[in-house]
């Protein structure tokens, strides 16, 4: 969908931000910066180089849009590329203001204007938000007379980008079409660059609708449904392996097709319908009745789908196909549960 290939790297400001709990304070550039082609090389890599996902996202508000602030600072700088350094002073400033959490580090915080991004058939141009937020220490090894000497420095390591989105110029009154970076993703601390600066939601598309129906399934299979019937660890477990083999095998997922093939029953068919309706309204989002379903999404959540029973701390079975080869009783002479399976070829 997004073609970086031939993108332009044409305007850039550079900031340094501290963190706003520990009055760490922010320094402000005094205009953007110009570099040789070598450095723009480099810079061109160490920016563009992290972003390889397919998930997407928009900019949001709960209210109005237009309240999203870096929605309306980003909108200006659109409107007229030359308002690329006043509108990055505010967007530095919001930034500060949202590094609240006392483990967010500061870091140096850049604001660059791209141009000849392609969507799809569509050429656009792009504003990116990167912040450096770790420094790595590195050897600098030169000749001294007939030997070496050896010294050390701190910097950046252009290989791994700390966080980072890029934001094109397309889908303006949904929030524009927004790709994020963040390799510092652990702990409530690292939220903020998503959920408090950027304020981003799940675009609506067949990579989050893919998302969404596997997350779905998940929270059904192993909360609601122990909820309202006795079902076995292996139903369960079952149930997971025949969702996973259907989207893999359905290149167009039909909700009624699932709970009619998958779902089967008619008894939990109608509870997963009533769980689809609660789970959109939990979660704020929607979820499609009929999609593409999306390759790499499937292949990054369906990990969530561990078919295994765990026993005590002594054993794990996992379950990849029928459950009828496995089955469950209890002992009572040792007075313990026990499973017992049945299979053809040991390997």
């Amino acid at each position: 969908m997004i073609d970086l290939s031939n993108i332009k790297f044409e305007k850039v400001v550079i900031h340094k931000v501290g963190n706003y709990q520990k009055d760490e304070g922010i320094n402000l550039s005094k205009g953007e910066i110009t570099f040789n082609e070598e450095i723009k090389g480099v810079l061109m890599k160490y920016f563009l180089t992290p972003f390889k996902s397919e998930e997407y996202y928009n900019l949001y508000h709960e209210s109005d849009l237009k309240m999203n602030e870096v929605y309306t600072y980003i909108s200006e700088i659109f409107d007229n590329s030359n308002n690329l350094y006043p509108e990055s002073v505010n967007i530095a400033q919001h930034l500060y203001k949202q590094s609240l959490h006392p483990k967010i580090k500061g870091g140096e915080f850049y604001v660059v204007y791209f141009t000849e991004c392609r969507i799809d058939d569509e050429i656009v141009d792009a504003i990116g938000l990167f912040k450096s937020e770790n420094k790595e220490t590195f050897l600098k090894v030169f000749p001294q007379g007939d030997n070496f000497e050896i010294n050390y420095d701190e910097g950046i390591s252009i290989n791994k980008l700390d966080k980072g989105c890029l934001i094109f110029n397309t889908e303006r009154d949904n929030g524009y079409l927004v790709w994020i970076v963040d390799n510092v993703n652990k702990g409530s601390e690292a939220q903020y660059w998503k959920d408090d600066f950027l304020r981003i939601k799940p675009r609506r598309d067949n990579y989050h609708n893919t998302e969404n129906i596997i997350n779905l399934c998940k929270e059904f299979v192993y909360d609601k449904l122990p909820e309202e019937i006795n079902v076995e660890k292996t139903d369960q477990a079952e149930l997971l392996n025949k969702t996973v083999r259907f989207l893999k095998e359905k290149p167009t997922f039909s909700f009624e097709e699932f709970t009619e093939e998958v779902i089967e029953k008619p008894q939990v068919a109608n509870l997963f319908k009533e769980y689809k309706n609660q789970f959109q309204e939990d979660y704020d989002i929607k979820i499609e009745d009929n999609f593409d379903v999306s390759a790499p999404a499937l292949k990054k959540n369906s990990k969530v789908f561990k078919s295994v029973i765990k026993l005590d701390k002594n054993f794990h079975i996992y379950i990849h196909g029928d459950k009828e080869l496995i089955t469950k009783g209890y002992d009572q002479e040792n007075e313990m549960n026990f499973y017992k399976l049945y299979y053809k070829e040991e390997s």
